[in-house]
């Protein structure tokens, strides 16, 4: 009798550092992703409608697509030198550098009720994930051993489509009590004071990882270097990433265009943010158990099949012409998020040792900024008609999920000693 009462308090803090070793959970990566939670619920509240936004405020499609180019270009201007100030002045002091950027931009949407200030606002917070998505995945590789990245990318990645399904959903209920205009405006002042308690947390959280006496490899930017960094399989990897980005961006942001005024029988803001649920919750579905087995295997299927994802959504949202037809449509929509926490770990893991952050934003740089002509071009498409710009955006993700199938490779098993002990408890 009194042996149970010595062991069994101790079964319960067993399993939950148990648990906390699976997930590669502990102060820094919680910290990190209250931060996700916060700032990106507010984000997501009004960011998902700017095209409604933009309309109502006197922009016509132009502006639409100047604001989709724009945030691909940003992010890709952004990538950069948010992996270099990560890799210079550590995560904690960039992550607080970028969040005040987007506080800034949620200022300017909130002050200036007109369409011109609203792109201005969204090059700076809607580039947050850009900016910041070096220092985070830097963070993990710093704090987890090769055989937890992909888990913990995909928790973050998890933890992010929290705010992505709920986010839509609040900002629908807005806008349908004070209308497109206020009722986004009203969003934003909510996402500002989200942002400030993220910033407390964040910096209260995350360990100070400043580096006391950076070598020059990380005090200089040497360019020719960087992309020396980018190998031959990450080479490949772009290749194919940067076509099916041009999948989905050509579309992107027509998609609540398309739902909530084109089709035969229009939904309602408030069904399109359901049908953002949707996809985000079958995104969090898969996360989890994609990471375990990827965690053990190659990484290459996981990525064609996610490629493979992303080339079918335009194509079933061309005959999705009722709200229950898009529910499939966005169900295949998360299903695009099956690898790609394993893309990222992959990347990270391909990236040299000593400027994985830098490399990580560089290969994001090249990227996005190529594909911010998709995001431009959609635009043009969609004037010709919607049936062109699916139709488009379908061919280049064929083309994308066929190279990388034939070209692509990784690196194999990784190794997962260590594995079950407990995680470093920064």
């Amino acid at each position: 009798m009194p042996q149970n009462q010595d062991t069994s308090p101790d079964v319960p803090p067993s399993a939950l550092r148990r648990a906390l070793s699976y997930l590669g959970l502990n102060r820094s990566i919680l910290g990190l992703l209250s931060m996700v939670v916060l700032v990106g619920m507010g984000e997501k509240m009004a960011e998902r409608f700017l095209p409604l936004y933009l309309m109502a405020l006197g922009g016509g499609a132009l502006s639409i697509g100047l604001l989709n180019g724009l945030d691909n270009l940003m992010s890709a201007l952004y990538s950069l030198p948010g992996g270099y100030l990560s890799d210079r002045l550590g995560v904690k002091r960039s992550l607080l550098i970028f969040n005040t950027m987007a506080l800034l931009g949620f200022a300017i949407v909130i002050v200036f009720p007109v369409w011109q200030a609203a792109i201005v606002g969204a090059i700076l917070f809607m580039s947050w994930t850009a900016i910041s998505l070096p220092a985070t995945i830097s963070l993990i590789a710093q704090v987890l051993p090769q055989s937890k990245r992909t888990m913990g990318v995909s928790v973050h990645s998890l933890i992010r489509r929290v705010p992505m399904a709920l986010g839509p959903i609040v900002g629908g209920l807005f806008i349908g009590k004070w209308g497109e205009t206020d009722g986004v405006r009203l969003a934003f002042i909510f996402a500002f004071a989200m942002g400030i308690v993220a910033m407390v947390l964040q910096q209260r959280l995350i360990v100070d990882d400043r580096r006391q006496d950076p070598n020059e490899a990380t005090r200089k930017l040497r360019m020719r270097e960087l992309f020396a960094g980018i190998s031959r399989p990450l080479r490949m990897l772009l290749v194919s990433d940067i076509l099916v980005r041009f999948c989905e961006q050509i579309p992107y942001a027509f998609v609540v265009i398309w739902c909530v005024k084109t089709i035969a029988s229009p939904i309602s803001p408030v069904q399109f943010g359901l049908l953002t649920a949707i996809e985000m919750v079958t995104a969090m579905l898969v996360y989890i158990p994609v990471a375990h087995l990827a965690g053990r295997s190659a990484k290459k299927p996981f990525v064609v099949i996610t490629f493979g994802f992303f080339t079918l959504f335009p194509l079933v949202l061309l005959y999705s012409q009722s709200f229950g037809l898009l529910v499939l449509a966005f169900v295949i929509r998360g299903l695009k998020e099956f690898g790609e926490p394993t893309r990222k770990a992959l990347i990270m893991d391909l990236a040299p040792e000593e400027r994985k952050a830098s490399v990580f934003g560089l290969y994001y740089l090249i990227r996005d900024a190529v594909v911010s002509l998709a995001a431009f071009g959609g635009a043009f498409l969609w004037m010709q008609s919607p049936a062109v710009n699916f139709l488009t955006a379908f061919g280049f993700g064929v083309l994308g999920t066929l190279w990388y199938a034939i070209y692509g490779s990784d690196l194999g098993k990784p190794e997962t000693a260590g594995e079950d002990t407990e995680i470093d408890g920064q």
